[in-house]
């Protein structure tokens, strides 16, 4: 069997049909080609073009994993259950995740740090709801305890912000009502009950 042409495709351009015997036989990614090593008039054995065949399937994998994760960012666990559900074998999870680690597309502590400055700068929220948010993307504890920490202003802050918020519709003028919806948000009665003395 005979590569006959390697043609770059019209709809995805980064992608390459490899043609042998002068029919499709399957495509590949512009780097997955390079390290292949593939060339027109290159000679496969059977096993070579299975082998390709399967390099091109984990190829597409990785490349369906990179649109995930450029969609935003994602934890190590969040991308593992994506390839689970697309039934990537385990080795080839771990290939695809240590092909990430290296061009720094997954990293949960700099995803947990993204994640708390989001909720400090434009959600503001509790330190105790942040925990949960990183906790439901099984982010490791120790990354949560470094990048939470626990810093009693931060704190202030965002039930200030809240409060300011909240303020604005008619049903949160009742002080019973607001201290009932900052409880649900994961703030200490101690902090709520202080705040609410302040913003008077």
């Amino acid at each position: 069997m005979k590569v006959t042409s390697i043609k770059q495709q019209v709809k995805r351009t980064g992608r390459y049909s490899i043609f042998v015997d002068g029919r499709y036989s399957f495509s590949l990614g512009e780097s997955a080609l390079l390290e292949s090593k593939l060339a027109s008039g290159q000679e496969l054995s059977k096993a070579q073009l299975g082998e390709y065949k399967k390099l091109s399937n984990e190829d597409k994998l990785y490349n369906q994993v990179l649109r995930y994760v450029a969609m935003r960012p994602r934890t190590q666990w969040e991308i593992e259950t994506y390839l689970q559900r697309k039934e990537a074998s385990p080795p080839l999870v771990e290939m695809i995740l240590n092909k990430l680690s290296i061009i720094d597309l997954v990293n949960d502590e700099k995803f947990a740090q993204a994640f708390v400055n989001d909720r400090r700068l434009l959600r503001p929220a509790s330190r105790r709801k942040i925990i949960a948010g990183l906790r439901q993307k099984h982010v490791p504890s120790n990354i949560i305890e470094r990048v939470v920490g626990n810093d009693e202003q931060e704190e202030q802050t965002a039930l200030q912000a809240i409060i300011e918020r909240k303020r604005r519709q008619a049903k949160y003028q009742d002080d019973l009502k607001l201290m009932q919806y900052l409880a649900r948000q994961g703030f200490s009665y101690g902090d709520i009950k202080s705040a609410l003395q302040v913003d008077g």
